[in-house]
Order: C-alpha cells, then structure tokens, then sequence
C-alpha cells in the first residue's frame, strides 16, 4: 500500500503554483480541440491530412492520434496525471513538426507546396512549437495548485 501511494505522489506531486492552470488550459483546450476536429473534418484535418502527409494507414493513425489529443488534453484541462499524460503530447508534437513541418525548410512539405525556407516553417509551425513547450513546461512542474494531480498528492500524503 506504501508503495503504491509513493508511487501515486511521484506521479501527481507538484509545487507549481496556481498560475500553471493558464498553460494547462491552453494546451489542454488546443489538443482537445484538434483531437474532435480529426472526427468532424477527415478529409482537411483527419484521414486526408495523414494520408496527403505520406502517413502509412492514415485511416488508423489519424483516428488514433485523434483519440489520444481527445484524451490527453482533457486530462490536462482538469489536470489529472498532467506529467503523464504531458510525455504523449510531446511524441505527438515531436511526430508532427518531422513529418509535416521542417519539410517546409527544404521546400518540399506534402501539405505546404508553395511554402519553403525558415520564414515559412517558423509560421507555419508557431502552434505546433507552443504546444511542445507547453507540453515539456508541464511535464517538469507538472500540474500546479489548481488540479485534481495536487488534490490526489494533497490525499497521498496524510
């Protein structure tokens, strides 16, 4: 039982302070977002997408991908296992500027065709970059006051 409580505490601990619940609400409601707009819009930010981005079984990684931006940004919006669930997010974010972004630096990105050089993959990149950072910020302070991550250490410890 000690065990499984120190592990939950090293999971869920945090000293951030509450301020930390503004990045979480927009990483959180920006995967959330983008994860429903897979299902809503296939073609443009779905399936297409993956498929026009030379992603094998598109079909199956774009609802996937989907899923899991669902998934994880809700739980970072209520922050719950916010280091967790930050370490996916980061791989998603990672996958995401290799595959359809620094392509664009080289002038030859599937889903960018008119667009080459840095100017272009710094524009074009801007929120991919800003949710990796959000991302890696809220895996190494993890939650912060506001979240039930604090509320279950809160539990763990007494």
């Amino acid at each position: 039982m000690a065990e499984e409580v120190s592990w939950r505490n090293r999971l869920t601990a945090t000293t951030a302070p509450a301020a930390v619940l503004l990045i979480r609400l927009y990483v959180g409601a920006v995967f959330a977002s983008e994860g429903i707009l897979k299902f809503l819009r296939p073609d443009t930010l779905g399936t297409g997408r993956f498929e026009k981005a030379g992603i094998p079984a598109p079909g199956f990684f774009a609802y996937l991908d989907g899923v899991a931006e669902i998934t994880c940004g809700v739980l970072l919006l209520i922050g719950l296992l916010t280091r967790l669930v930050a370490i996916p997010m980061i791989v998603n974010m990672i996958g995401a500027l290799t595959i359809t972004k620094l392509p664009i630096l080289w002038g030859n990105a599937a889903l960018f065709p008119a667009k080459s050089g840095w100017w272009d993959f710094s524009h074009e990149a801007r929120l991919d970059l800003a949710q990796l950072c959000g991302s890696i910020f809220l895996l190494i302070v993890g939650a912060g006051a506001l979240s039930l991550d604090k509320h279950l250490s809160r539990r763990g410890t007494s």
